[in-house]
C-alpha cells in the first residue's frame, strides 16, 4: 500500500523560555474575576455532588447522562472564562490597548468559546 500524502502540513512550532512569556500573576487577575470563577466552581461541585447521589441511588441512565452533559458544559464555561481572562491579560500586555488588538482578542475568544460548547 503506497504512503498517503498529507493534504496539508502544519508548521512545527518550538518555544524557548524567552519566547514564551508566562506571567507570574496567578489566575484570575482581579478580585471580581476570582469571585466569579469560584462561584462557578462551587456550582460545578454541587452538580458533582448531585451526580454522586444519583449514582448511589441507582438512577436511570438518561438523567445521569443529562447531568454529565450539564457538568461538562459547566466545566467548559469555567475553562472558557479563565482562558478569556488569560488571553485578554497576556495579549493586552504584548500589544498594548489598541482597537485592532482588542478586536483580534475578541475574535479569538469567540472562536475558543465556539469549540468549547
Amino acid at each position: 500500500m503506497p504512503a498517503r500524502t498529507p493534504l496539508y502540513s502544519l508548521p512545527v512550532l518550538t518555544y524557548t523560555r524567552t519566547q514564551y512569556h508566562h506571567s507570574d500573576n496567578a489566575m484570575p487577575h482581579s478580585p471580581e474575576e476570582k469571585k466569579r470563577v469560584l462561584t462557578r466552581v462551587r456550582k460545578v461541585r454541587g452538580q458533582l455532588d448531585a451526580l454522586e447521589r444519583a449514582l448511589e441511588a441507582g438512577a436511570d441512565c438518561a438523567p445521569v447522562l443529562q447531568q454529565l452533559a450539564a457538568i461538562r458544559g459547566a466545566i467548559n464555561g469555567v475553562m472558557a472564562g479563565v482562558l478569556e481572562s488569560h488571553l485578554r491579560e497576556e495579549f493586552t500586555q504584548l500589544t498594548g490597548t489598541t482597537e485592532s488588538a482588542s478586536g483580534s482578542i475578541d475574535d479569538v475568544v469567540t472562536l475558543v468559546r465556539t469549540y468549547l460548547r
